[in-house]
């Protein structure tokens, strides 16, 4: 970035600079982001009458394109700069334009600090970096988010590097392993890294006289004599194949034969995911409308979980042992549980042998708080007597301890961190979507949102349990690091200023192998392609078809004058950040778009009185509003109802069944489970190009990424796309189709639960061999926990007793 600034200021684009500079000050504004950054200077270039070429390739244009923000200062100017993927530097501009200087994130986290008049001397500063330096990293930030891969070729490199240390140590490893003290795959009589592979020969040898389909009781005596215990296989073919990836991984190590070896080692029976805030169930309730789609990807995560766990012990030979694998949902059980059954303590999930929804209840503080649902704002205070109270649940649940524990969202991961630091278990994170990049200048004004967010609790826990965590898996890898032209969520957690609170100088490490690309799937008993009519139900769709489009009920608003229009559908919460406004205010404004199509949507209230939150009231009534300004009564279906998941299926289909398209309108959204719902239902879909749906609509992203502030442009591109479907009627079934294959292939709960597991066998092996800087790491976790997030939880629970 230099030789950028050089260039500018030693050039007639110094002038540009100052202008531009100027043009920012006349706003009246301190602190500008880069959108606001960017059409300022292409206002500028407009009315400077600026060649075509100026706005991108001037050298003030590159370095315009690299800035994220500017803070002016009555010195001088603060640029932060993006010159690549996950590197961000700053920089000081004099406001004589006559030099400027690379700074360290402390000074600007000062300036920021001073910007909202709250700046202070010696605040607490929280630096992450010493606990990753050492440790193996990533380098090429294209390869960010790609972990698993990473670790298995540095292992391997390892391996080659000094075998026989490495042999010792995988022997170790493999000798741990057991099942409630069953020894599994190494007994006693192999004591060294070297005496298996001596006895890995002669085991080879006997099984190369047997059956191949000889199953594994039949000879387990045998292979008992020569060291090696149940967990190889359940036939002589697969003990002789694990034994042979062994014997090729010790004498010729290659990152495939690593993983393929250890997906096949049994170490995974008892797993545990954790939803905390509740409203988790099968029958009438699938959480409240901000968990929602969490609480879908729970509990299909806890299916595909024990469904392959099943398999796995299966063919390692030890179902006749009869172990099975157990696996725990674990949320907070609610007394006054509103007709659901979520006051129930034990709940089996639908389609499993052995997986559970275990709900623990908060500790009685004030029940007039605690025996109802609490918000996911205000759930911070009971989280660690809620930790150690399922503690004691689980152990005697499982009659043992679990080898994988995962946490969803903020509170999930803390107690997350709060369970595997206590029973020494491998910590897996799913943050599902980080509410500090949600809400922009959240953590500078965090005192003036403490009453309503308490985002200093959640940001620290999120530090915390982020940092705490063996690995991180997120459904894109934006959700790390974003794009070329916007921050990744953890990204955002790097540096940042919680004013007269602490300044956090190095937060994360994106460049670790902890971050790992594993996107979830759809249940496709549930969500799958319109043209399979044979999987449809001929009454259901009928009777869908009528509440989409003609049913009257006082949870209707609206009718369709023409309902043979085609439909746009969306499903959204009443939230600013879904954006159902913008959706509804884009078609009012576009004439054409009325006259090719009707709008119907599904959200989960009518009026401003059923809201929850004044958020939310105020999100309905302008939807209300918006409605009357457009006259859109007439073209327009308002379900306000939660739809059954085999009703919600059925609708998207029949959405499909009239060529209809599903928009989705975000201002951001992270991932989006009903993108991959109405994409693998064969619905053309149309996202925000913030967030995780630039990834799930890769090859396409020209035509049905839209930014949801352009009405216009968005409006456009959707009208585009009709027309082309009108010309050539083969377009619409076209896209379709790929639509389907993409998510089919791509983003399934097969490949999701294979992934996790494998993560988990290679962290837990990682952790074995190098666990100097984790016991660290943890007690600085274990300090912030302690002297940060406890007294600002403390300040909710005061609150909550009616201090």
């Amino acid at each position: 970035m230099y030789e950028l600034f050089q260039a500018v200021l030693n050039s007639d684009e110094k002038t540009v600079l100052r202008q531009l500079i100027d043009a920012l000050n006349v706003s009246g504004k301190r602190y500008f982001l880069r959108n606001e950054i960017l059409q300022i200077f292409a206002d500028y270039c407009q009315q400077s009458q600026k060649p075509a070429y100026f706005y991108h390739s001037s050298s003030v244009g590159k370095l315009i394109q690299y800035t994220h923000e500017i803070i002016l200062e009555d010195e001088c100017s603060w640029f932060v700069v993006r010159p690549r993927i996950a590197s961000q530097e700053v920089w000081q501009l004099t406001d004589d334009f006559t030099s400027f200087k690379q700074m360290t994130p402390q000074a600007l986290l000062d300036v920021s600090d001073r910007l909202v008049n709250r700046y202070q001397d010696h605040i607490l500063e929280i630096d992450l970096h010493p606990f990753y330096e050492g440790s193996p990293r990533i380098d090429d930030p294209r390869n960010i988010g790609q972990g698993l891969a990473f670790l298995n070729r540095y292992l391997c490199s390892q391996l080659l590097s000094d075998p026989q240390h490495w042999l010792e140590l995988l022997y170790l490893a493999l000798d741990k392993i057991n099942y409630e003290g069953i020894p599994l795959l190494i007994g006693d009589r192999i004591p060294s890294g070297i005496q298996l592979a001596k006895q890995i020969k002669l085991a080879l040898k006997f099984l190369s006289q047997r059956s191949p389909e000889e199953p594994y009781e039949k000879f387990c005596s045998h292979l008992q004599e020569l060291g090696f215990e149940p967990g190889w296989g359940n036939t002589v073919a697969r003990v002789r194949e694990t034994l042979e990836l062994f014997e090729r991984l010790i004498y010729s190590p290659e990152p495939a034969i690593l993983e393929t070896f250890v997906a096949r080692i049994p170490a995974v029976f008892r797993v545990v995911l954790i939803s905390i805030h509740g409203w988790v169930g099968q029958e009438d309730v699938l959480g409240r409308d901000e968990t929602l789609g969490q609480v879908i990807y729970v509990l299909e995560q806890a299916r595909s979980l024990e469904n392959k766990l099943r398999e796995e012990i299966k063919l390692a030979g030890l179902d006749y042992l009869g172990i099975k694998p157990h696996v725990i949902i674990l949320t907070r059980l609610i007394p006054n549980c509103e007709g659901t059954c979520c006051n129930l303590r034990l709940e089996k999930v639908e389609d499993t042998e052995n997986a559970w929804i275990l709900r623990v209840p908060f500790a009685e503080f004030n029940p007039e708080v605690t025996n109802n649902w609490i918000s996911k704002f205000e759930i911070w205070p009971y989280l660690e007597t809620f930790a150690s109270d399922a503690q004691r649940e689980l152990l005697a649940q499982f009659k043992g301890k679990p080898n994988l524990i995962i946490g969803n969202y903020s509170d999930g991961n803390l107690v997350a961190f709060l369970l595997s630091h206590r029973l020494k278990v491998t910590q897996c994170n799913i943050a599902h979507s980080l509410e500090k990049p949600k809400h922009i200048f959240s953590n500078l004004y965090w005192q003036d949102l403490e009453d309503q967010y308490h985002f200093s609790a959640q940001f620290t826990a999120d530090l915390i349990s982020m940092n705490a965590a063996d690995f991180i898996i997120t459904s894109s890898y934006q959700e790390i690091v974003g794009t070329p032209d916007t921050i990744g969520q953890y990204e955002s957690y790097k540096w940042f200023t919680m004013p007269q609170l602490y300044h956090v100088v190095d937060g994360i490490d994106l460049f670790s192998p902890k971050f790992n690309f594993v996107p979830p799937g759809v249940n496709e008993n549930i969500f799958f392609p319109y043209s399979q009519k044979s999987d449809r139900d001929a009454h259901l769709c009928t009777q869908v078809h009528e509440l989409l489009f003609s049913s009257e009920d006082a949870q209707i608003f609206g009718h369709l004058d023409n309902p043979h229009k085609r439909p746009i559908f969306a499903i959204a919460t009443f939230t600013t950040i879904k954006n159902l406004t913008g959706l509804v205010e884009c078609f009012g404004k576009s004439q054409a778009l009325q006259e090719h199509c009707n709008l119907i949507f599904v959200a989960s209230k009518l009026y401003p009185y059923e809201a929850t939150n004044p958020e939310e009231a105020g999100e309905i009534q302008k939807l209300h509003d918006i409605i009357n300004q457009y006259h859109l009564h007439d073209k327009i279906r308002w379900l306000a109802m939660r739809l059954p998941s085999r009703d919600l299926g059925e609708a998207y289909r029949v959405i499909a069944d009239c060529q209809g398209i599903y928009v989705q309108f975000a201002r951001f959204e992270s991932f989006g489970r009903c993108i991959l719902e109405a994409m693998i239902s064969g619905l053309p879909t149309f996202a925000t190009q913030f967030g995780g749906s630039l990834e799930i609509i890769e090859n396409q992203q020209n035509g049905f990424n839209i930014n949801p502030t352009d009405l216009e442009g968005t409006a456009n591109k959707i009208l585009d796309f009709l027309k082309e479907c009108d010309t050539h009627p083969q377009h619409w079934q076209e896209v379709s189709e790929w639509m389907t294959q993409r998510i089919h292939h791509r983003y399934n709960w097969h490949s999701h639960t294979n992934q996790v597991l494998l993560l988990t066998k290679i962290f837990s092996f990682w952790n074995f061999v190098a666990p100097e800087n984790n016991e660290a790491r943890d007690r600085y976790m274990e300090t912030l926990f302690h002297l940060i997030y406890k007294p600002r939880a403390e300040k909710i629970l005061e609150k909550h007793m009616g201090g």
